[in-house]
């Protein structure tokens, strides 16, 4: 499934429930994500959650290209080590604080063209292990999403890695110091079957 969708067109209607659109295009989202679901399945389903809907946490980022970053080896909660590099640094405004947040590409997908202009934003927050699943969550974008220079990043649309349902049988790259938000981000899926 595709979650790379951003703050969607209703922001461009004049309608008088502006915040009632961007509430329901997010709970399409969530239910698109839930229903889709490649590791939680049928009724389990149902302790996957989330955390209210405020468009608070959709942003507009200044993204910083660093087209000469090299690779390294991200670190995951398995034994493979898969090549990562910065693809651009994401500066943004969130609750006050002036953040700077890499943002990842993966040698792998680049060389699968379904998924080669994938990008992650892994992170944790303060809500990490309080609400939200310890080892953090991530949010995906594409290539074309960065628009002259500028990219929506909305962490409504956070999710979680599928470590986060399953222990010890995937590789979840786990995310970066440089990725560490140091407030709490009360956006997007909570712990499973935190309710």
């Amino acid at each position: 499934m595709n979650r790379v969708l951003s703050c969607i067109v209703v922001l461009f209607f004049s309608l008088p429930s502006h915040a009632q659109g961007y509430n329901d295009s997010i709970a399409r989202f969530q239910q698109a994500y839930v229903a889709s679901h490649e590791v939680v399945k049928g009724d389990d389903r149902g302790k996957i959650s989330f955390y209210p809907v405020s468009e608070a946490y959709c942003v507009k980022a200044r993204m910083e290209m660093k087209p000469a970053s090299g690779w390294f080896r991200m670190e995951t909660t398995g034994l493979m080590k898969p090549l990562y590099r910065v693809y651009a640094i994401a500066h943004l405004a969130l609750n006050g604080d002036s953040l700077h947040l890499p943002v990842y590409q993966s040698q792998d997908l680049l060389e699968n063209e379904r998924y080669r202009t994938y990008l992650m934003l892994p992170f944790t927050d303060a809500t990490s292990g309080h609400g939200s699943y310890a080892g953090g969550r991530y949010l995906d974008f594409t290539t074309g999403e960065i628009v002259n220079g500028w990219l929506t990043i909305d962490f409504n649309k956070a999710y979680n890695p599928y470590c986060a349902y399953v222990s010890g049988r995937y590789n979840c790259p786990v995310p970066p110091a440089a990725n560490a938000i140091p407030g709490p981000v009360e956006a997007g899926e909570k712990s499973y079957a935190d309710h």
